[in-house]
C-alpha cells in the first residue's frame, strides 16, 4: 500500500513539472527579411477602418488549447524557460525574457500574452467584417508570429497601437517585431495604412 502512495505522490509530481524550454522563446513563423519585405509590399495600403462596433468580446480568448491549458498558459510555457505549472495549468513558477525591453521575469503575473497585431488594430484593418469564429482563431493562432510572452506594463503600453505610434523599446528587436507584425497582416489578409508601411520599411531596413 505504502509503494501505491508513493508512486501515485511521484507520478502527480511529474505531473507540475515541465520540460525546460529555450531561453527567450520565439513564436513560430516569423519570416526572414526578404521574406517579410515581399509580403509588406503585397499588403493592399487603405486608409484606417473605423473603430464603431468594435468590442474585445468579438475576439473570443483565451480558449482551451489543450486539456485544462488556455492560450495564455500555453505561450507562458512556450515561451518561458523552467516553467512550472500545477493541475490546473497555472504557471507557478518559471523564467520570462520579454524581448521587446530585454527584461526577465519569475512570477507569470508580470507577464502579458501580448497580440502583435492588437485585436483594436485587426478591426480597423478588415476583422469588422469578419465573422466571430474567423476573429477567435485570430486572437488565439498560435501557428503564426501573433502571440508573445513579454512584461505587462510594456504591453499595456503599446495598447492598440501600430508601428507609426509604438515599436519595441529594445532597439534591436524592431527588426523581429516588423517581420512578425507584417506576417501577420500578410497571412490574415489584413490592410495597413501608408504611414504604417513606411514605419514597417524603416524597421525592417534596420536588420
Amino acid at each position: 500500500m505504502k509503494k501505491i502512495v508513493v508512486a501515485a505522490a511521484v507520478g502527480a509530481a511529474a505531473l507540475l513539472v515541465a520540460t525546460p524550454g529555450p531561453a527567450g522563446a520565439t513564436p513560430p513563423g516569423i519570416p526572414s527579411k526578404a521574406t517579410a519585405q515581399t509580403q509588406l509590399n503585397a499588403l493592399t495600403v487603405a486608409a484606417e477602418g473605423s473603430m464603431s462596433g468594435y468590442s474585445r468580446d468579438l475576439f473570443p480568448h483565451w480558449i482551451t488549447i489543450s486539456g485544462s491549458c488556455d492560450t495564455r498558459e500555453t505561450v507562458l510555457k512556450r515561451d518561458g524557460t523552467s516553467v512550472v505549472t500545477n493541475s490546473s495549468c497555472s504557471a507557478t513558477s518559471g523564467r520570462w525574457y520579454s524581448p521587446y525591453d530585454g527584461a526577465t521575469w519569475t512570477a507569470a503575473s508580470d507577464v502579458d500574452i501580448d497580440h502583435v497585431v492588437p485585436l483594436a488594430e485587426a478591426w480597423r484593418s478588415g476583422a469588422s467584417g469578419w465573422t466571430t469564429a474567423k476573429r477567435q482563431s485570430f486572437a488565439n493562432d498560435l501557428s503564426h508570429p501573433q502571440l508573445i510572452a513579454v512584461t505587462d506594463n510594456v504591453n499595456q503600453a503599446k495598447g492598440d497601437q501600430d508601428p507609426t505610434t509604438w515599436q519595441p523599446p529594445l532597439t534591436s528587436y524592431r527588426c523581429t517585431y516588423a517581420r512578425m507584425w507584417i506576417n501577420v497582416k500578410y497571412t490574415w489578409g489584413l490592410k495597413l495604412q501608408s504611414a504604417e508601411k513606411s514605419a514597417l520599411q524603416s524597421m525592417l531596413n534596420l536588420c
